[in-house]
C-alpha cells in the first residue's frame, strides 16, 4: 500500500469517526431541549480542530511507521487525488443546497449549522472513498 492511499485511507476514517462521535453528543442532547437551546458551537469546533489534529497525527504516525513508503506523489497520484477532490467538489456544491434551503426556510440555526458540517463530512468521506477506490481497482 502506498503512501498516499495509507492517507486516504486515514482520512476516511476521520472523517466518519470524529463526526458520528459528534453528531452523537449533540444529538443526544435534543432528548432534553429544543434545537435552539443545545450548545452546539464548541462541540463543533472541538469537532473540527480533532480531526485536523487526528488527521495531522495520524498521517505523521503513518510515515514514521513505514519511512520507505514516503516518497513524491507520482503521476497516479496526483490523478486519484484530483480525481477524489473533484467529485469531493460536487458533492459538498449539492449537499450545500440542503442549509440554503434550511436558511430560506427560516429553520434554526442548529440545523443550518448541521447540515453545513454534515456537507463537509460528506464530501471529505466521498473523496477519501474515490481516492482508495482508486488506488485498489485503478482509474
Amino acid at each position: 500500500m502506498s503512501f498516499e492511499e495509507k492517507r486516504a485511507w486515514i482520512y476516511a476514517v476521520v472523517a466518519l469517526v470524529v463526526p458520528v462521535g459528534y453528531f452523537a453528543v449533540v444529538f443526544g442532547r435534543l432528548r432534553d431541549s429544543s434545537a435552539a437551546d443545545v450548545a452546539y458551537v464548541w462541540p463543533l469546533v472541538i469537532a473540527t480542530g480533532a480531526a485536523m489534529l487526528l488527521n495531522v497525527v495520524a498521517t505523521i504516525a503513518a510515515g514514521a511507521v513505514s519511512p520507505k513508503d514516503v516518497v513524491p506523489k507520482d503521476e497516479r497520484d496526483v490523478g486519484l487525488d484530483r480525481r477524489g477532490e473533484y467529485v469531493g467538489f460536487h458533492v459538498i456544491s449539492l449537499a450545500a443546497l440542503v442549509p440554503l434551503g434550511l436558511a430560506m426556510a427560516g429553520v434554526e440555526h442548529f440545523w443550518i449549522a448541521n447540515a453545513i458540517y454534515l456537507a463537509y463530512v460528506l464530501s471529505a468521506f466521498a473523496s477519501a472513498v474515490v481516492k482508495i477506490v482508486g488506488y485498489r481497482r485503478g482509474f
